[in-house]
């Protein structure tokens, strides 16, 4: 992204194109058998704040932390039993809703290894 001197949040869109990846993401993440699991039913709460998380993380604005503060993602996370089987399934997830979308492969591939870091470093359980 470097190359283009614009953040993740600008290149994939802004506010549209994070909230078209989460709307994708989920539906693939209920369906998988391994993390479906581990959402509740009514998953619109999880959409906004993945919504609002990605804006941060990707370097457009801080909504997360303007309504929830530190995002302490793993803390939040430490309640659920995350094997690095999740994470990997997390991951493949996010690709498929990348894919589905039609993200550039290029970019597709900064935002999975931007998401990388922090789907292995929730892993808790062996």
């Amino acid at each position: 992204m470097q190359k283009y001197n614009q953040t993740i949040y600008e290149a994939v869109g802004g506010e549209a194109g994070v909230r078209q990846i989460v709307e994708a993401f989920y539906p693939k993440v209920q369906a998988n058998p391994l993390i479906g699991p581990l959402f509740p039913e009514d998953i619109d709460p999880v959409i906004e704040k993945q919504y609002m998380f990605l804006s941060q993380f990707f370097g457009g604005p801080m909504l997360f932390s303007e309504q929830y503060g530190h995002p302490m993602m793993r803390a939040r996370h430490m309640p659920f039993p995350i094997t690095r089987e999740k994470a990997d399934a997390w991951l493949q997830c996010m690709r498929e809703a990348l894919d589905e979308i039609g993200m550039d492969n290029e970019l597709a591939d900064m935002v999975i290894q931007r998401l990388s870091g922090p789907a292995y470093h929730f892993v808790n359980t062996p």
